[in-house]
């Protein structure tokens, strides 16, 4: 039996097949005003497949939490529009579709915020970029939040909810991972609280539990999934004991019972190889901490794919790059057909040249 390509309950869906699209900032909103454009919704239709999951794109939840011009957002009525364009799309070829929502914190820069100081648990030296309209920029100086600001953020989380559900997407996903908010207050690196919001871990996992639990009040919990990135270190994050820290992040998503744990594996060290050639290993360590669906994401191919969910360490995996260029994926992995190369040039930004131009294997658009 080809497990990969076996039925999976997922919240409350029944998906036919264990392949996913993954979330990948691809900055062809319309400007100003983030309006997802009509190619996005194309792009997204090219990708869904009967019974598959599609998980959108960082969206930011307000204006000071963006990050890259050009990126998703979903805080104003003027958006809505788009995005339900975008669910229909997939919804049009029998997909399922969250939507991922995302508080950059301190990697963004002012003319991003709307003037203000990007944000995060604490200040801690950073030399990341922004995207701007003059391109990659050096992150604004940021500052620490107030304990009575988090408040306000973690409603900004919610009203984002309500938004994709009335867009009509299928659920949310909480981006936890690649060094954004939620991850600085999760990992040590970042965190240097000494209140309520730092310190052990059970308390730097606080405000993953307030946005989780905004998220559910919407939506349920078996329509919430969340990311995370234990090896990460994109965004300047780091933890002085990630296999401790997110084995406790594990735990307490399983006590809610959310619809799945979506966790991105150590791949790229300066190519497309696994690090130092090892296989993936956090979902390894994870998965005797959270009983429900693991999804695993980072570098995959076929074979590897084949492999994490057939040794029980994941039980989907997401696709990022290969997506890009082969929107058929799960039909060429399924049926071991030749995948088209990725192009790195369309990967950020543009127009539908390298975005929705690539055909399916039979040379058309759409299967």
């Amino acid at each position: 039996m080809d497990k990969l390509f076996s039925p999976i309950t997922v919240g409350p869906f029944v998906l036919s097949h264990r392949v996913v699209l993954a979330p990948m900032t691809r900055l062809r909103t319309i400007q100003p005003c983030d309006i997802p454009s009509p190619m996005m919704a194309e792009f997204y239709g090219q990708r869904a497949s009967n019974g598959g999951l599609v998980l959108i794109e960082g969206t930011s939840i307000s204006l000071t939490a963006r990050s890259y011009l050009g990126a998703a957002s979903f805080f104003h009525d003027g958006q809505t529009d788009g995005w339900k364009a975008v669910a229909d799309a997939v919804h049009a070829k029998g997909g399922r579709v969250f939507m991922q929502l995302i508080h950059g914190g301190r990697q963004s820069h002012v003319e991003m915020t709307g003037g203000e100081d990007p944000v995060a648990p604490s200040v801690v030296p950073f030399d990341g970029v922004a995207l701007t309209k003059d391109g990659f920029v050096p992150a604004s100086p940021h500052r620490a939040l107030e304990l009575a600001e988090i408040p306000g953020i973690i409603e900004d989380f919610r009203i984002a909810a309500q938004r994709a559900m009335d867009a009509g997407f299928d659920g949310v996903e909480l981006h936890g991972a690649n060094g954004y908010l939620v991850d600085q207050f999760i990992q040590d690196g970042t965190n240097k609280r000494d209140d309520a919001y730092g310190g052990p871990v059970e308390a730097r996992v606080r405000f993953l539990r307030e946005a989780v639990e905004a998220l559910i009040s919407v939506w349920g919990a078996n329509r919430v999934g969340v990311r995370i990135s234990p090896s990460g270190e994109w965004g300047g994050i780091s933890d002085s004991d990630p296999e401790a820290t997110f084995s406790h992040v594990a735990k307490v998503l399983h006590g809610y019972g959310i619809a799945y744990l979506h966790v991105i594996e150590p791949r790229v060290k300066g190519d497309d190889t696994l690090h130092d050639g090892h296989p993936p290993v956090a979902s390894s360590y994870l998965r005797p901490h959270f009983s429900g669906p693991i999804i695993a994401a980072g570098g995959f191919d076929g074979e590897s794919a084949h492999a994490i969910v057939n040794s029980g360490n994941a039980d989907l995996v997401a696709f990022g790059r290969h997506f890009t260029s082969n929107p058929d994926l799960p039909y060429r992995i399924q049926n071991r057909l030749p995948l088209a190369p990725y192009v790195r040039a369309g990967f950020w930004g543009g127009d539908e040249k390298l975005y929705t131009d690539f055909p399916t294997y039979d040379g058309k658009h759409g299967r």
